[in-house]
């Protein structure tokens, strides 16, 4: 299993395990005819891609403007309620520790900055959004756990080596976008050929063609060339030598979410002796300093993922 695959928690695997002898496995010839007709469909662009979310799609373009504020940001969330109503209870989390209560997005942005309010209106924006596949809530939820982890290390990572933040948390965020749109489509096509699968038998499929379908989004949504890079090489393993530093970034931030969730698949040892390490120009005491962040990071994934 390669490092940077975002695997189940061990209860949501064992509850998706077949059992001795199951039927509602696909069975070779079924996946076979699955990933003929998926091929056919991401070849011939016939494939149902998720639309941006308007908030996320303003929320990118404000945070590349230099000449824009907070008022602006503050504007663009008020025009939808369930979406402030959302961010002031993340704003709330004990993770952000605000003194009183917050009641507004004026004292949001008062206490958080510009920066966090926009990642977090970004998420949520997102979540509902891209990340929303029916019948399948414990999955896509640690898929959208690991993409907020990645982006957080990201961030992180982008300190250390004076990159630009937003960009790194962005790449990191939607390095796997393609996930929920490929099982959307293997859904769908289960469903059309009356086949019963699970998540086991659907997962490798995934994880196939999240890249391809990824690309296809970041060029349907117009986003930068930065993040189409680093959804295109999502690894460390795939880096060409021609890589950017937000490539680089998104591939490391990406090992040491899965680090965190999965360290049986990822360990400390293989993340601070990969050579990505090397090539950003990362001491041991960055790596101590990055993995130390493993339980702030993973609060700060919880709070935001509610």
């Amino acid at each position: 299993m390669s490092p940077h695959i975002a695997t189940l928690p061990e209860a949501t695997q064992h509850r998706n395990k077949p059992h001795s002898g199951a039927t509602d496995l696909l069975t070779k010839n079924s996946l076979d005819a699955i990933r003929e007709t998926l091929e056919e469909k991401i070849e011939k662009r016939e494939l149902e891609l998720p639309l941006l979310p308007r908030v996320a799609s303003e929320v990118i373009a404000l945070t590349s403007d230099v000449t824009s504020d907070a008022s602006h940001l503050s504007s663009l969330i008020h025009q939808d309620m369930a979406l402030a109503a959302h961010i002031l209870k993340i704003a709330n989390c004990p993770v952000y520790m605000p003194r009183s209560p917050i009641v507004s997005l004026q004292q949001a942005v008062a206490w958080l900055g510009m920066h966090n309010l926009a990642q977090i209106a970004l998420t949520v924006s997102m979540k509902n959004g891209a990340f929303e596949v029916q019948g399948y809530k414990a999955e896509i939820a640690h898929l959208w756990k690991h993409a907020l982890a990645s982006g957080l290390y990201g961030k992180e990572i982008a300190r250390l080596r004076r990159h630009n933040v937003e960009s790194a948390f962005l790449c990191g965020l939607l390095h796997t976008v393609g996930q929920p749109a490929v099982l959307r489509a293997i859904i769908t096509l289960k469903n059309e050929q009356g086949i019963n699968a699970d998540w086991t038998a659907m997962y490798p499929l995934i994880q196939e063609y999240h890249v391809t379908v990824g690309i296809m989004i970041a060029e349907e949504w117009g986003l930068p060339e930065h993040v189409k890079e680093a959804i295109m090489h999502d690894s460390t393993d795939s880096l060409p030598s021609s890589r950017t530093k937000s490539a680089m970034i998104a591939a490391l931030a990406t090992r040491l979410a899965t680090s965190l969730f999965n360290p049986e698949v990822s360990t400390e040892q293989e993340v601070r002796d990969h050579h990505v390490v090397q090539d950003l120009n990362l001491y041991p005491e960055d790596l101590d300093t990055l993995l130390s962040k493993g339980e702030a990071i993973l609060a700060e994934a919880d709070s935001m993922a509610i």
